[in-house]
């Protein structure tokens, strides 16, 4: 008997001697299939990364009866959920909790910005020590898994990032077809517009085409045949292609005109950089992209952690708000998932830099909050939670697995699969990973 195409070498043997004595392989695979049928509850995904870091405390995890070398200086605010509260920053998300879900308790043992960005960004821990600066890739990306699992329309990438890759982003051994498609520059810029979307000043269409075809009769010339991820003629060659059906792309140059969005939807959004690259993304899963990352960066707060956030919060709450109702007008938020997270939260007692008067937080990987929204999760709630310090995460503990799971189980991707390396070499897209279970349709 052939084997079911979704069962893997681990599953026969986690399945054991005892399942198939007590009523055959056959009803065993069948009980499983409930459990790995990956129905899809969202088309796409909006992941806001908030670089750095961000606080839980000053954000979505306030401790106000902590002493106040705990809980800082600001104060709550309520949310739609009785007993559940916001920093006094977050007003418009509070507002709108009855769409959000909140988890508290995601934790991880990677506390440096290179390490507890790989582990976020694709359920996977890094395999050796990794500095905090450092840009790795052991595993593939979010971004990249669901590219490589769910093709975007003709013309559009499937992974965009705006306006560049985070440090874990990467396809890794899927290979550059499936890295993001970075734009960069500014869509709150009057002369926005983004790099190799466009033709170049000077170039017609017809002489656009007529380079083309001279590439592609070059490119009959034998050159380099090994299709490796690490080989850099293969790498530019998709550059090269997907550059090349973007220019020619009518659904991509529709949606990034920015510029045809009522002043009064992006007066909402915000006429900040941030604000209109989530209006851009919008328009980005709006066209059919199933994967869009926001990388927002600056929330590394050491130092002046209350000043930076009393001039940052209110807006970028004004964004994300924004984002969320905009896409539930339009009828998208139940198909589209929002998520916004940094690789880890912020030490619980205040520390001050040698030499400075302006109290920051450290890194601290114990806890953190995650917000998500759409993708038919139920809203207003609250799943796990720290203790009231904000040291650890206490109650319902979960781990990066677990997130990096929920994402593909929304988006109709089974964690479990195995993808194959281009030496044959399987892996499976999140180890052991089991989806959150208070966030699933």
């Amino acid at each position: 008997m052939p084997a079911h195409p979704n069962t893997s070498r681990r599953d026969f043997l986690q399945l054991g001697l005892g399942t198939l004595l007590g009523g055959g392989l056959a009803s065993a695979l069948r009980a499983r299939d409930p459990e790995r049928a990956a129905t899809a509850e969202a088309k796409s995904c909006i992941l806001i990364w908030m670089d750095g870091g961000p606080t839980h405390f000053e954000t979505f995890d306030p401790k106000p009866d902590a002493p106040v070398e705990y809980r800082g200086e600001f104060t709550t605010t309520p949310t739609k959920t009785p007993g559940v509260f916001f920093s006094e920053h977050m007003k418009q998300l509070a507002g709108m909790f009855d769409k959000l879900a909140l988890v508290r308790s995601i934790r991880h043992d990677q506390g440096n910005h290179g390490a507890g960005n790989h582990y976020m960004m694709t359920g996977a821990p890094p395999r050796i020590p990794v500095g905090c600066g450092a840009f790795v890739s052991f595993h593939p990306s979010l971004g990249s898994v669901v590219a490589h699992e769910k093709p975007a329309p003709v013309g559009l990438p499937s992974y965009f990032s705006l306006p560049s890759m985070t440090r874990s982003g990467g396809p890794n051994f899927l290979g550059a077809k499936y890295a993001p498609f970075v734009a960069d520059g500014d869509p709150n810029s009057a002369g926005f517009r983004i790099r190799d979307v466009a033709l170049p000043t000077g170039i017609t269409e017809g002489r656009f085409a007529d380079r083309g075809s001279l590439r592609n009769d070059v490119d009959r010339f034998q050159r380099f045949l090994d299709k490796t991820a690490g080989d850099p003629a293969v790498a530019l060659d998709e550059h090269y292609l997907q550059a090349n059906e973007l220019m020619r792309s009518k659904e991509a140059q529709a949606a990034f005109r920015i510029g045809d969005e009522p002043a009064k939807v992006r007066e909402r959004y915000g006429r900040n950089s941030f604000g209109q690259r989530c209006l851009l993304a919008r328009r980005l899963v709006e066209a059919g992209v199933p994967f869009v990352t926001v990388n927002d960066g600056g929330w590394d707060h050491h130092s002046d952690l209350f000043g930076a956030l009393r001039k940052r919060l209110p807006s970028w709450d004004q964004t994300v708000a924004a984002l969320i109702s905009d896409l539930a007008e339009r009828g998208m938020l139940e198909s589209t998932l929002v998520i916004a997270l940094g690789e880890f939260g912020r030490t619980p007692k205040i520390s001050t830099l040698t030499g400075q008067n302006k109290p920051g937080r450290d890194h601290w990987a114990n806890a953190m909050s995650v917000l998500f929204a759409g993708g038919k999760i139920k809203g207003g709630q609250v799943v796990g939670a720290t203790d009231r310090k904000g040291y650890a995460a206490v109650e319902r503990v979960l781990s990066p697995e677990n997130f990096a799971s929920t994402i593909y189980r929304k988006l109709g991707i089974d964690p479990d699969k195995m993808l194959y390396s281009p030496e044959g070499r399987p892996t499976h897209i999140v180890s052991n990973g089991t989806p959150i279970k208070e966030l699933m349709g």
